[in-house]
């Protein structure tokens, strides 16, 4: 079967060094989690290098012309083979209750909508490693106090230990992207359970970098605080300043106070 034409409206880029496949397969140490969930297998690079074999790997595939060179080349698993949208797939239903890894080598068009839904799904992974664009990989991974620094970066600390692994040069994909990529791996905290109002904590995090360069108290104008609220120090401090925790804190300090209607 002929190899797969990679599609520019899917942001495919397909991975041809098989070193570096295989340097991402070894990220994984099934050590609380027996399955693996690679999203954009394309040809099955990575792929061969993941225990397939004993039934732990699930794909899931949104090109239809991928999902037939798949199923042709690794025959064995087509039961495990799902043409599909990740970002619209109901990931209990794909891969049942029991906890799983992501790995992949990421679409750069759709890389920050992975994370968000890992992190909503973070119940069920415990851990996640794949090729981002490398801005987007050193953003998930930056520290408190950059200009990278950012809604990405705080909300993925907030429950996984995140490390950047390694670069990885433009000429060893087909086509080659214009930028380099990142290699990254997620480690779900043990205390990912947040004990606040999540919902109005991301609130917080996407308000205070919307307007990055303003303190706080400019901000976060828009949700109507009161001024023995506002008045607090870290309403000084701009948003690249917070550490995850800060965050949370600063979201109970909101939700216990009393808010303008």
């Amino acid at each position: 079967m002929k190899a797969v034409r990679p599609k520019k409206q899917l942001g495919q880029h397909f991975l041809t060094d098989l070193s570096i496949a295989e340097k991402i397969a070894t990220t994984l140490d099934f050590s609380n989690y027996k399955r693996v969930l690679e999203i954009g297998p394309g040809m099955g690079v990575l792929t061969q290098f993941l225990p397939w074999k004993q039934g732990k790997v699930y794909l899931i595939e949104v090109d239809t012309e991928s999902v037939n060179y798949l199923q042709a080349h690794y025959a064995s698993m087509a039961k495990n083979i799902h043409e599909a949208d990740f970002l619209k797939v109901d990931l209990s239903q794909l891969m049942g209750e029991d906890p799983f890894a992501i790995i992949g080598n990421f679409p750069y068009n759709i890389s920050t909508q992975i994370i968000f839904k890992t992190i909503e799904n973070r119940e069920q992974i415990p851990f996640f490693s794949g090729m981002f664009q490398k801005e987007v990989a050193q953003r998930i991974c930056e520290p408190p106090g950059s200009k990278r620094y950012g809604i990405l970066s705080v909300l993925t600390q907030l429950y996984y230990h995140t490390e950047y692994l390694f670069t990885v040069k433009p000429g060893v994909f087909n086509p080659p992207p214009k930028v380099d990529s990142g290699v990254i791996a997620l480690r779900r905290k043990e205390n990912y359970r947040i004990d606040c109002n999540e919902e109005l904590l991301f609130k917080i995090v996407k308000l205070s970098f919307q307007q990055r360069r303003k303190t706080l108290r400019n901000s976060l104008k828009t949700l109507g605080l009161p001024k023995n609220i506002t008045e607090d120090s870290i309403f000084d401090q701009r948003p690249e300043k917070l550490s995850g925790d800060d965050f949370i804190a600063l979201t109970k300090r909101i939700d216990h106070g009393e808010l303008s209607t």
